[in-house]
């Protein structure tokens, strides 16, 4: 019997693993739990990811890749007219000036934190995950990385290296705490930031 053409199955079996993460975490994780949430034959887990780890690389890069289009989209980066600049038409307290950035950052974290919940807690499973499986480490710092070069067109790098872990420490004790985002701080302590940095 030929084997049926399907192109969109690796990337199924990627939302599958996301599924059973979010349901079971990483420990309900095994090519068998994945097969059966893909709908899919055992034997399609294992020839598209040789191992668990591999799969767990390809779900937290497709939350890397998530929380980067989320921010390239951002008018956090946007300058005159839109396009990304280090200035802006309006001065310090304008969109494109410091006080705009922290502000614009602010936004972006309330809109992450009016979603569901669940996305964003099992974005930082995956993340957190890098402590026990070296292998993860990689893809987890390319997240600061490339957070860190898109800052970096509003501000100076060690600005935007900041921003990022301030925001990366805002939502880790949003989650484990339970409790809600609270803008007002977050924008004063971003704006502390943006104020100190070049």
């Amino acid at each position: 019997m030929a084997r049926r053409y399907d192109p969109g199955r690796r990337e199924r079996i990627v939302d599958a693993a996301l599924r059973v993460i979010a349901a079971d975490g990483i420990a309900g994780l095994s090519h068998r739990t994945v097969a059966a949430e893909a709908d899919v034959p055992l034997g399609s887990t294992t020839y598209h990811f040789g191992s668990l780890d591999e799969l767990l690389v390809a779900a937290l890069r497709r939350y890397n890749d998530n929380f980067v289009r989320e921010l390239r989209g951002s008018q956090a980066l946007a300058g005159p007219g839109g396009v990304s600049g280090p200035t802006g038409p309006a001065g310090p307290d304008g969109p494109a000036g410091p006080a705009g950035l922290a502000e614009e950052l602010t936004r972006l974290l309330g809109r992450w934190f009016a979603g569901e919940r669940g996305a964003i807690e099992l974005e930082y499973e995956l993340y957190l995950a890098a402590l026990r499986r070296p292998v993860l480490r990689p893809v987890a710092a390319e997240w600061t990385e490339e957070a860190v070069e898109l800052l970096s067109r509003r501000t100076d790098r060690e600005t935007a290296r900041a921003l990022v872990a301030l925001m990366d420490g805002v939502c880790l004790q949003v989650l484990l705490t339970g409790g809600a985002f609270d803008a007002p701080r977050t924008r004063e302590m971003l704006g502390r930031i943006v104020d100190g940095g070049g």
